[in-house]
C-alpha cells in the first residue's frame, strides 16, 4: 500500500523519506517488505497521501499479525527444543544433525547469507546442548564438536558476508576450540584460513598472513584442499602487501598441492575448495597489484572461474562468488584500460536484489567505480555510465 500510494502521488522514494525523516534505503526497504514500517513513519506518509488513515489501519493489521506469527514460532520452538531433549534422552545417535550439517553446508554456496545463519544456529544449538548434557554416547563426542565446529564456521561465513567481521572472528574462535577438542586437524586448517579471510575483510594483510602461516602446521600431505586453500589465501596477502613475484610463487604453490591431493575432503560445499574456487582466489589476489601480467593472470583466473561454476555440478557452484569473479574480471580488464570490456563483465551484478548484494560485492564494486572514476576516464560514456550503475546499485 505504501508503493501504491507513492506512486499514485508521483513522488519518489527519496522525496518521501525526506517528508517522513528516514533514509532512502529504509524507506525503500519499508517499500519491499524485507523491514517493518515503524508507525510514526506509517502515520506520517499517511498524512503526506492523505490517506485518510488507511496506511495506520493497515500497519495495525500487520503488525497483530506479526505478534501472531512471533507468538507461534515460540511456541513452535519450545516445542521442538523439548523433542531434541528427549531424543537426546533416549541417546539417539547423531546422523539426523550431521546431516543438517552437510546439507547447510552445501546450500550456503547458493543462499543468502541471514538464511543460512538462522539455520546454523538452530543446529548448533542442537550440538552444545548434547555436548553440555553429555547426553549422547561417549563414542559420539569428537563428532559432536566436530558438527559444532563446522556450524561455527557457517555462522563465521555468515556474518563476514553480512559485513560483521568482528562477531565473524567470535564465530571463527570458537570453531578453533571445537577443532581442538575433536582433534580435527582439517577443520583447525579451514579455520585458519577462515580467520585469514576475516583479517583481510577488515584490510589487515599483516595478521591475515600470520593465520595462514599459521594454518599450515594443521594440513596433511596430500589430505584434501586445506593447503591449497591456505596458500591461496597466503597469495592474497601477498598481493594486498604489493609483493607481486611472492604471490605469483603462492599461487603455482597452491596448485602444486592441488596436484597432491590423494584423499578428498570429508564435506564439501563452504569446506571444500574446488578448482572453481581456486582460479577465483587467484583472480581475487592479482587485481591488488599494478596491472600489467599480474592483470592479464587475474583476467584469465576469473574467466576461467566463471566458466568452471557455469559449466560444473550445482552443489559446487557458490553464487556469490560467481559474481565476484565477474567484478574481479572488470577490474583486471580497467587495469588493462578495456573499459568495454569490463562495463560487460560486471553487467551481470548490476541487477541484483538488495538481499543478494553481500557486504563483499557492495566493497569490490566500489572499487572498480573508483578506478573508473579516475581523470583519464573522464570523457569515456561507458566508464561513466558503469560508474551510475554501480552507485546505484550501492543505493
Amino acid at each position: 500500500m505504501l508503493r501504491r500510494l507513492r506512486l499514485k502521488s508521483g513522488m519518489t522514494v527519496a522525496q518521501v523519506a525526506q517528508h517522513t525523516d528516514v533514509d532512502p534505503t529504509s524507506m525503500h526497504r519499508f517499500e519491499e517488505g524485507h523491514r517493518p514500517s515503524p508507525y510514526d513513519i506509517v502515520e506520517k506518509a499517511d498524512e503526506l497521501f492523505s490517506a485518510g488513515g488507511r496506511l495506520s489501519e493497515a500497519w495495525r493489521r500487520d503488525d497483530a499479525e506479526r505478534h501472531a506469527a512471533a507468538g507461534a514460532h515460540r511456541t513452535k520452538a519450545t516445542a521442538l527444543a523439548m523433542s531434541h531433549d528427549l531424543s537426546a534422552l533416549s541417546e539417539l545417535d547423531i546422523a539426523a544433525l550431521q546431516e543438517g550439517v552437510d546439507a547447510t553446508a552445501v546450500d550456503y554456496l547458493a543462499s543468502p547469507p541471514a538464511p543460512m545463519m538462522n539455520r546454523a544456529h538452530v543446529l548448533r544449538a542442537d550440538a552444545l546442548e548434547r555436548i553440555r548434557s553429555r547426553h549422547h554416547r561417549p563414542a559420539d563426542r569428537s563428532d559432536l564438536y566436530v558438527a559444532a565446529g563446522r556450524l561455527s564456521g557457517i555462522l563465521a561465513y555468515a556474518l563476514l558476508d553480512m559485513g560483521h567481521p568482528g562477531e565473524a572472528l567470535a564465530h571463527a574462535d570458537a570453531a578453533d576450540r571445537c577443532a581442538q577438542h575433536a582433534g580435527d586437524s582439517g577443520l583447525a586448517a579451514w579455520v585458519a584460513g577462515t580467520k585469514s579471510l576475516i583479517a583481510r575483510f577488515q584490510g589487515n594483510y599483516s595478521t591475515a598472513l600470520e593465520y595462514v602461516r599459521g594454518g599450515y602446521q594443521w594440513v596433511g600431505s596430500g589430505h584434501g584442499t586445506g593447503e591449497t586453500r591456505l596458500r591461496c589465501g597466503e597469495a592474497q596477502c601477498l598481493a594486498n602487501l604489493g609483493d607481486s613475484r611472492a604471490a605469483n610463487d603462492a599461487l603455482d604453490g597452491a596448485q602444486e598441492a592441488r596436484e597432491r591431493i590423494r584423499q578428498e575432503d570429508s564435506l564439501g560445499g563452504l569446506f571444500g575448495f574446488s578448482p572453481a574456487k581456486q582460479n577465483y582466489y587467484a583472480a581475487s589476489s592479482l587485481i591488488w597489484l599494478q596491472g600489467g601480467r599480474d592483470a592479464e593472470r587475474a583476467a584469465r583466473e576469473a574467466t576461467a572461474a566463471i566458466a568452471l561454476w557455469q559449466a560444473g555440478p550445482v552443489t559446487e557452484r557458490s553464487l556469490d562468488d560467481e559474481r565476484l569473479a565477474q567484478i574481479y574480471l572488470a577490474t583486471a580488464r580497467v587495469q588493462l584500460d578495456d573499459v568495454e570490456g569490463a562495463a560487460e563483465a560486471i553487467q551481470p551484478v548490476l541487477t541484483l536484489p538488495v538481499q543478494e548484494q553481500i557486504s563483499w560485492i557492495v566493497k569490490r564494486a566500489d572499487r572498480l567505480a573508483q578506478m573508473l572514476s579516475e581523470p583519464r576516464y573522464a570523457r569515456n560514456r561507458t566508464a561513466a555510465e558503469t560508474v551510475d550503475s554501480i552507485n546505484a546499485l550501492a543505493t
